[in-house]
């Protein structure tokens, strides 16, 4: 079991044990002290109530629980238990949580006093509702002066706070079945949480305008309460069961699928000349070359890209942190030098001021940045003829509240991260489903503007919401940890075909989902899965992608999105198995293989299982 968990996730780390607790109809999982995927007849009500604590980087806290107590019988249930919340100062937050449910209310309590000085950016509930049957529709929202607003679920990405102030909300779960949600103890305000690709839009405590981080001073108590009610109609019917095979159903588009890219990274570079064979073996067409002056990078830098290219035949894109510390001319004519220097035959050039990387919430002041377009002109007349990139080095949350000019550019690019604010197995493949707004968001802002993507992992590469990205020296399951160690297993090959397949009828031009070398990378490290040197899962699932590059994609639609997503072209299907348990799909009529990606031929019978997290190309 041990070799199993290494082989899916990279980690023998287990995630934390679950529990579900059921009264009548209504069906909660207790995890970790909070509650995930409440549902009312088999209908998804809420995805998540928590109690959370984040550090002053927006780090979560972990908690230690203590005294916990489970009651279930009959038509209710209660939980209590004592948390301590301790921050990275050492300063510790005790908290006495109760749960109680009945046949149609959840209701969740936490009292709390600090030991000492607190510093957090957030220490209260959060509250998820799903998007998937939500997004676009009507909603009704009680603000705290008692006025009702009667509007609807963002459809595109909300980039702002939908709704502010909020005591209560109600929404439609399902036709005859309804859910008001209340909040006690502060003020609360929703954001659009696909900003960051997770698939949930999140009612929070404190607003952001107010300042952050702040402190909960020593010995003084503050409450909180979330109180969830049911309203159902007798003959509301209940969700329809989730079992049986999975079916496909295949449309041709006008699409065609993206070249791949390959990151590539200074610290990186021995490592990346070592493996850079790897590049033709995966058919990458495209290298994109991070370069922050501000960090240090300079012509050494730009000679190691400059060898990688040569060696590979490969496109590069320098994807660069401008400075803006002098006039932009200057930075970018001396860029231009020192490019030239290296002899580094650039394709494009991706430019984004280097302060844009840093988030800006609302209610912050916008740093000093030079108009965009200033940016750019400097770009173009040090680097005449090269076709030019804008947009944001870090992810569509920061693209979607300051966008950039798409006709001063020639392309534009961001990158998304899955593991902003959980990171749990669950939670990291949901955001599938938040994936699919964004790059629907963004054409909806840019239309057919030639469009790329990445590089996209599961790590973090850079924090724009604190000072740094987390250490993650155990391998665990941490938000904003800059190593995560299910890039490295199987599981990191399923979330990269399924990546590629919710992203797949966006007409991308370029689609990096990885870097060469390292703990972003393709190649294994010691003590993982795979020996030492050799390619990691997801390697052998960018070499499939890399060969379908150019060719028309065919729109895949499974009965299980949440379970398989695929992609599939005239030749070929690929499928991805999102979870943890035996998911069978049936196939077209026209197969004649099928292939584990990485592994051994399956039989033919007219179905296909898929392992967990497990990926397969079926050959028409």
């Amino acid at each position: 079991m041990s070799g199993d968990r290494l082989r899916l996730h990279g980690t023998n780390e287990r995630e934390p044990e679950s529990r579900m607790l059921v009264a009548g109809d209504l069906s909660v999982t207790l995890q970790d002290g909070n509650l995930r995927t409440l549902r009312f007849r088999g209908h998804e009500v809420l995805r998540a109530v928590a109690f959370l604590v984040r550090d002053k980087d927006w780090g979560t806290c972990s908690a230690g629980i203590a005294d916990l107590r489970i009651e279930a019988a009959g038509q209710g249930f209660s939980v209590s238990y004592r948390a301590r919340f301790m921050a990275p100062s050492g300063a510790h937050l005790d908290c006495t949580i109760m749960i109680a449910g009945t046949e149609k209310t959840v209701t969740f309590s936490a009292d709390c006093v600090s030991g000492a000085d607190f510093e957090t950016a957030r220490a209260g509930f959060v509250v998820l509702h799903p998007v998937i049957g939500v997004a676009g529709q009507p909603v009704t929202v009680r603000h705290g002066d008692g006025r009702v607003e009667h509007a609807h679920w963002p459809d595109q990405i909300e980039p702002w706070q939908p709704f502010k102030e909020i005591s209560a909300i109600t929404h439609q779960v399902a036709p005859g079945i309804s859910a008001v949600t209340e909040f006690v103890g502060d003020i609360f305000e929703m954001e659009d949480q696909r900003n960051w690709t997770d698939g949930s839009y999140k009612t929070y405590v404190r607003p952001l305008a107010l300042p952050w981080p702040y402190r909960v001073s020593k010995g003084e108590p503050f409450s909180q309460k979330v109180v969830i009610e049911i309203r159902a109609a007798d003959d509301a019917a209940p969700a329809a069961a989730a079992s049986g095979a999975i079916t496909l159903h295949l449309a041709e588009t006008n699409r065609r699928f993206p070249e791949i890219g390959i990151g590539l990274r200074p610290e990186c570079l021995a490592q990346e000349r070592a493996a850079v064979g790897v590049l033709q073996a995966i058919g990458a067409r495209h290298l994109i070359a991070h370069f922050d002056p501000g960090a240090g990078h300079g012509l050494p830098a730009l000679k190691g890209y400059g060898e990688l290219a040569e060696r590979s035949g490969l496109k590069v894109t320098l994807e660069v942190a401008v400075p803006c510390k002098r006039p932009l001319n200057e930075e970018m004519t001396e860029l231009a030098a020192l490019v030239r220097e290296a002899g580094l035959a650039l394709d494009t050039l991706f430019v984004c001021p280097a302060v844009d990387r840093q988030s800006t919430p609302p209610g912050s002041v916008w740093p000093d940045c030079p108009p965009l377009a200033d940016v750019y002109a400097a770009a173009r007349a040090a680097f005449p003829g090269v076709r030019l990139g804008g947009g944001m080095m870090s992810y569509f949350t920061e693209l979607n509240r300051k966008p950039v000019p798409g006709d001063l550019i020639d392309y534009v690019s961001h990158c998304t991260n899955p593991i902003v604010h959980a990171a749990d197995d669950l939670s990291v493949m949901q955001t599938f489903e938040a994936l699919r707004f964004v790059v629907r968001s963004i054409r909806a802002i840019y239309g057919e503007k030639p469009y790329r993507i990445g590089p996209s992992t599961i790590a973090m590469r850079q924090n724009p919401y604190g000072s740094a990205t987390k250490d993650n020296p155990s391998g665990g399951r941490i938000p904003m940890a800059n190593v995560d160690a299910r890039h490295n297993g199987q599981f990191g090959a399923a979330w990269t075909l399924a990546y590629a397949a919710t992203v797949a009828m966006t007409g991308l031009e370029v689609l990096t989902l990885s870097t060469l070398a390292g703990s972003f990378g393709l190649v294994a490290g010691e003590g993982e899965a795979v020996a030492q040197g050799e390619l990691r899962p997801l390697a052998h699932v960018l070499a499939r992608l890399g060969a379908l590059t150019g060719q028309a994609v065919h729109a895949v639609e499974t009965s299980r999105p949440d379970a398989v997503l695929g992609l599939a072209s005239k030749e070929c299907l690929l499928l991805a198995n999102i979870t943890p348990e035996v998911q069978t799909v049936i196939l077209p009529s026209l197969t004649h293989a099928v292939t584990l990606i990485g592994g051994d031929a399956l039989p033919v019978a007219g179905q296909v299982s898929l392992p967990p997290y497990g990926c397969a190309e079926v050959a028409f």
